[in-house]
């Protein structure tokens, strides 16, 4: 199978992650990527190897209970907010 090569920026999209973030996982080792030129390309697949698409619902489910964190522990966190 041949590989299917994406930008960073693509790479980034997919994983709802910024550019930058995607610069730091490759220069940690944690994405693998080729660089050509002044870009890097990274393997879709390796991407789908190490993280995992979140689902409609449980993006729903994640926005739930974060608004419920906050709600019960809005003073607090507006403290530390201020340390």
């Amino acid at each position: 199978m041949a590989k299917e090569y994406i930008s960073t920026t693509q790479a980034a999209k997919i994983l709802g992650i910024s550019r930058i973030a995607i610069f730091n996982q490759i220069k940690n080792g944690k994405i693998p990527a080729k660089k050509i030129g002044r870009n890097y390309v990274i393997d879709r697949n390796a991407i789908g190897g190490i993280y995992r698409t979140i689902s409609t619902s449980d993006k729903r489910k994640i926005t739930r209970a974060v608004g419920k964190v906050v709600g019960q522990y809005a003073s607090a966190l507006k403290k530390l907010g201020k340390e």
